[in-house]
């Protein structure tokens, strides 16, 4: 069969690849229903890499969170139309010391290797994860970034010591929204503080202990454990302040992505004998769990409906331009494509 592939060819440009796929290989193939599009593609589009990561990556497929239905399954394993979410990270081999994520020769979906914007995904079994009827379909799509999150919180808990009596989350865009949620469910007995800079994207935190603006942090507050969730130069900021509120051997959880090199207070960190270590990505695992978790604590995925922003159907290669010009625009949330090409 041929497929139909949507690549970024450069910065804000879409172009139709056909590759030749045949169905009597091992991979379930899968249609994409709902794409869900993440900073990471928007840096892409908007030519906001360096150079010469762009010449070395283009052009290839974007989109790294989708879910989507079973259409063929060689080993019967998955019945033909069940819904299922697309695992981006692929690996080639194992470690028993390093996770999938990890490991230097694992692949990852848009980013050097084609992501999820294809007619259809040709996919190991492993790397597809079955969902439940409950779950909203335009908020499983960005499932991947929910078990983001995850993987981050399952390494705090393995780093951190016991005392978690209050733990701050700095960064008030979709990732601080997320891990402050699993976080507030995790750890119920746990005070959860937000740090945050726009009060309007604060305010969609309902279910958090408190929150501050970060020009307004009290001078005596002090945490036992922290999130960095703004990635970018703000990071720098979040980290150094974080360093200033934290109590002596407390952890300080890094997920916020930055382009550029960072200062930190070092010293600070010596002094207080400081706990910082960084998570990326995700892996089966993860993802196993993350829809296992929504699945136990259904109550929770109405705080997780409320970052869709926008569902844009897509029915050509203008439309997945307009969708990636509308999330451009869009100050809070996620923008869903409804993937009808």
């Amino acid at each position: 069969m041929i497929n139909q592939v949507y690549r970024l060819v450069y910065p804000g440009q879409f172009e139709i690849t056909y590759k030749p796929r045949t169905i009597s290989s091992d991979k379930v193939i899968i249609r994409p229903k709902y794409l869900s599009v993440c900073n990471a593609d928007q840096r892409y589009y908007q030519g906001k890499r360096e150079v010469s990561v762009l010449e070395k990556k283009l052009p290839m497929s974007l989109i790294h969170e989708g879910i989507g239905e079973v259409v063929y399954d060689p080993e019967r394993k998955f019945k033909i139309g069940q819904a299922v979410v697309m695992i981006p990270n692929l690996p080639v081999e194992t470690d028993d010391h390093v996770d999938e994520n990890y490991i230097r020769s694992s692949r990852f979906r848009s980013s050097g290797y084609d992501g999820f914007m294809q007619d259809y995904v040709f996919m190991r079994h492993d790397r597809i994860v079955p969902l439940f009827e409950e779950l909203n379909i335009h908020t499983a799509s960005f499932l991947e970034l929910v078990s983001v999150s995850m993987h981050g919180i399952t390494r705090f808990t393995e780093k951190s010591h016991n005392r978690k009596k209050s733990i701050g989350v700095w960064g008030d865009g979709n990732l601080g929204y997320i891990t402050a949620i699993l976080l507030k469910r995790k750890f119920p007995e746990s005070k959860i503080i937000l740090f945050g800079k726009t009060k309007r994207k604060m305010d969609y935190f309902t279910f958090i202990d408190k929150s501050y603006q970060i020009n307004d942090i009290p001078p005596d507050l002090e945490l036992d454990h922290a999130f960095e969730c703004v990635g970018g130069l703000g990071s720098e900021m979040a980290i150094n302040q974080i360093i200033d509120c934290i109590k002596p051997q407390g952890s300080i959880s890094l997920l916020g992505v930055s382009e550029d090199p960072i200062e930190l207070n070092t010293r600070m960190v010596l002094e207080k004998g400081i706990t910082l270590f960084g998570s990326s990505r995700s892996g089966r695992s993860d993802f196993v769990e993350t829809v296992n978790f929504l699945e136990e604590n259904k109550e929770i995925i109405k705080y997780l409906n409320h970052l869709v922003t926008k569902v844009i159907t897509i029915n050509t290669i203008d439309d997945i331009r307009h969708a990636f010009e509308e999330d451009q625009v869009s100050a809070w949330g996620k923008t869903v494509m409804e993937w009808k090409i």
